[in-house]
């Protein structure tokens, strides 16, 4: 959930960590820091809270070092303090370290150093690993780095200072996220490729175990075996406009009108308009594999989870295979069979979910073919399975997902119906219907989001709703459950989704005319079922609010979608959830890009 970057070069690279860090402030924090070697040894400058506290602190006590690291800090072991921040340094200040994930081992590693006479200043796990780095130090960081990697247990990324090596930079990872960027004259790491945009784009990913020695001239890789590795350079094509808000007050907002291109983008890169098919290889199924799947199993957190249920939805509807979307938090842990027959695919927005990345793991090792649907290029979910899906939605900044969710319910269709065609299940006529059918949705989102004004009014009138439900059937339940979390994480408004079927089998008792129900009928066999639903809770007083197409007579609020397809009628629908949950959370006030507790890449359980 943290943020790393590192800097080694001929510039002065205070400003230089400070601005990586604030590109980074979307993944969530609590405190943050930077350490530089200087000619007195490392300087460390730590703050609690935003980075204007840092720049403040930094302010009052410069440093100007050419070579350093810098964190923002979401806390796990200790509380959101100055002392917990990083970097974390060790006893006597030779080594200076920053660390995402977790080190499972830390209490053990530090009563066996303590009993060594190690004092020790913070509460976290990463202090841990700064002291072995000293403790077991014989002049030599890589090959210390060598020695003390393989007693940590558990996940980390680590960029790493070495007093007595100043104008190196050092980093690590294993199961954690880490880039190294390459310019003229200087290099870079970075948790995430967004931090360093405005200084290179030639970037490189390190693997499980890597070992990163950075000079200002060139980056050398190594195992932990001594070894140097070879590792791809890639040439990344997003510019830093990409990032920025675009003259929209959030990014939510921006992300959220930037869906038709990222649907048109995901579209041009699978479909061919001229033929009217999928191009060839971009789905990574032939038609024997496809032939031989018995089940799928799809796995996700959050946002993506409901993208998993969609996806589910769409395989046994255009594929006939039978599939089932689970929690990967659960997935990971429960005592389902897997069967080398079976497919598994892993959804996450940015590829480096830990729950989402042990059930790819797990699913693997049981012999089944992997995999991954994510939205970034190189990441560990893409890497380690063994055919890989890219979503075209550029970067999302924002905590809360919106383009990367409608643009990986997209792919999920897409794969559907290529396992349908490839299975016998749709025939030419029919694929061409539905492709035709998907590549309007950039042009019908549109449509929806011209009726913002409508939906911010309407928000604004919500001011006295205690309890909002969302409910729908099949696809739209699934839909009702993504709506529903959006308002919760952007405006901590309570929000719950049902299937609209059980409203009466309990949870009809809690309507009253201070509720909100939001109804989504976009499913055709299901559609008069919903609408008999929402009579039932406007007869108990509920204001309703329904979303759906053509042909419905209930009194209430209406957003009209422009379709009533039944394949993109629950895309449009979340494209209206979204808008609703960022007006609903403009009015109460909130922090819209940045919700209070929560963080945009979970890497640790």
């Amino acid at each position: 959930m943290c943020g790393i970057v590192g800097y080694t070069g001929e510039q002065e690279c205070t400003e230089m960590l400070l601005k990586g860090l604030e590109r980074l402030e979307y993944r969530g924090y609590d405190s943050a820091g930077i350490g530089e070697t200087c000619p007195a040894g490392i300087a460390v400058r730590r703050a609690a809270g935003r980075i204007s506290c840092l720049r403040k602190k930094i302010e009052e006590e410069p440093i100007a070092g050419r070579t350093g690291i810098g964190h923002t800090r979401w806390a796990t072991h200790g509380k959101p303090s100055c002392a917990n921040a990083h970097p974390q340094s060790s006893q006597n200040g030779r080594v200076a370290v920053v660390h995402n994930g977790i080190i499972e081992n830390y209490k053990e590693l530090r009563q066996e150093l303590e009993a060594q006479g190690v004092a020790f200043t913070s509460e976290t796990d990463t202090e841990t690993v700064a002291q072995l780095l000293e403790f077991y130090y014989q002049g030599n960081m890589q090959k210390t780095l060598e020695k003390v990697l393989p007693m940590l247990k558990g996940s980390f990324a680590l960029g790493i200072l070495d007093a007595a090596a100043p104008n190196t930079l050092y980093a690590a990872r294993r199961q954690s996220p880490l880039v190294i960027g390459l310019g003229e004259g200087e290099t870079f790491i970075a948790s995430d490729i967004t931090a360093l945009l405005d200084h290179t784009r030639t970037i490189c990913f390190l693997e499980d175990d890597d070992i990163a020695v950075l000079t200002p001239a060139k980056a050398a890789v190594f195992n932990l075996q001594g070894r140097q590795q070879s590792r791809k350079t890639e040439q990344i094509s997003w510019n830093q406009q990409a990032a920025q808000k675009g003259g929209f007050d959030h990014y939510m907002l921006k992300e959220i009108f930037d869906q038709p291109k990222a649907l048109e983008d995901t579209l041009n890169h699978y479909i061919d308009r001229e033929a009217m098919a999928i191009r060839p290889n971009t789905i990574p199924f032939t038609k024997e594999q496809a032939l031989a799947i018995t089940g799928i199993s799809i796995a996700a957190c959050g946002t993506a989870y409901h993208a998993a249920a969609m996806g589910k939805a769409m395989v046994e509807k255009l594929a006939k295979i039978p599939c089932r979307a689970e929690v990967a938090s659960e997935f990971r842990y429960d005592d389902h069979p897997s069967s080398p027959q079976e497919v598994f695919i892993a959804v996450s927005q940015s590829g480096e979910t830990a729950d989402t990345l042990a059930a790819l793991r797990r699913e693997k090792e049981a012999g089944c073919w992997v995999l991954a649907v994510s939205n970034v290029i190189g990441s560990t979910i893409s890497r380690e399975a063994q055919g890989v899906m890219y979503t075209l939605a550029g970067p999302e900044i924002a905590v809360a997902s919106t383009k990367a969710y409608l643009t990986q319910v997209l792919l999920l269709t897409l794969l559907a119906l290529e396992l349908g065609r490839l299975r016998g299940e749709i025939d030419e006529k029919t694929m061409k219907s539905y492709l035709t059918r998907l590549l309007a949705l950039p042009a019908q989102v549109e449509q929806v989001l011209a009726d913002a004004p409508q939906v911010k009014a309407f928000a604004a009138a919500q001011s006295s709703c205690s309890n909002i439900f969302f409910i729908g059937r099949l696809a739209d339940y699934y839909t009702a459950l993504e709506a529903s979390l959006k308002l919760k994480e952007v405006s901590y408004l309570p929000a719950q989704a049902y299937a609209a079927g059980e409203l009466k089998h309990g949870t009809i008792a809690l309507i009253d005319e201070n509720t909100l129900v939001v109804g989504i009928a976009t499913q055709n066999k299901v559609r008069e079922k919903t609408f008999s639903n929402l009579e039932e809770v406007r007869a108990r007083g509920a204001k309703l609010l329904l979303i759906t197409g053509e042909g419905c007579t209930i009194p209430g609020e209406l957003w009209r979608l422009p379709t009533n397809g039944e394949i993109e009628g629950p895309l449009l629908a979340a494209v209206y959830g979204q808008l609703f949950a960022y007006y609903m959370a403009l009015q109460q006030g909130c922090d819209i890009d940045k919700p209070r507790n929560l963080a945009k890449s979970v890497t640790v359980e």
